[in-house]
């Protein structure tokens, strides 16, 4: 093959093989590296499980919302949201109000007193994405987090055999 065959194969990416060797390989390290963030002293003795990560994540990005649209995005059954806002709620984690608009509906929020260290922490980890996503195109940022969503079915279909 001649160097500009090469180089054109080159900067057209990995062959799939090489591709599936390559994250089979990182993915373990990304798990590592998220799993060695510290939780923040404030934090350290709360129950805190990564299901509630995710949860605190909406709230912290998103703002508050009802149990209803937590259980949408997190793609769970509204039942389970409730048990884990009644669950943060008693550790002082989270806030419930009613809606004024609907005084049926639950607001949940981070509590003030613990937005800075969920804030912080959970920065942390938005700071690497935000600098690992802004360099791409809007197109690219999809086809990367299509592809992650796609890699998470796939594992999870594979699991249910």
């Amino acid at each position: 093959m001649d160097a500009e065959a090469m180089s054109t194969e080159e900067s057209a990416g990995p062959g799939v093989d090489d591709g599936v060797r390559t994250m089979l390989l990182l993915m373990p390290r990304l798990v590592s590296a998220a799993k060695r963030i510290r939780v923040p002293d404030e934090l350290a003795g709360f129950d805190l499980a990564p299901r509630h990560l995710s949860l605190l994540a909406y709230l912290l990005f998103d703002g508050p919302m009802s149990v209803n649209a937590l259980a949408a995005r997190l793609e769970v059954a509204p039942a389970t949201v409730s048990l884990m806002v009644g669950d943060l709620s008693r550790q002082g984690i989270l806030e419930r109000r009613e809606d004024p608009d609907d005084r049926r509906r639950t607001i949940v929020s981070v509590a003030d007193a613990h937005l800075p260290a969920i804030n912080g922490w959970l920065g942390q980890g938005a700071g690497a994405w935000r600098t690992a996503l802004e360099p791409l195109s809007p197109e690219q940022r999809r086809l990367f987090i299509d592809t992650l969503l796609t890699y998470e079915r796939a594992v999870a279909e594979a699991r249910s055999r």
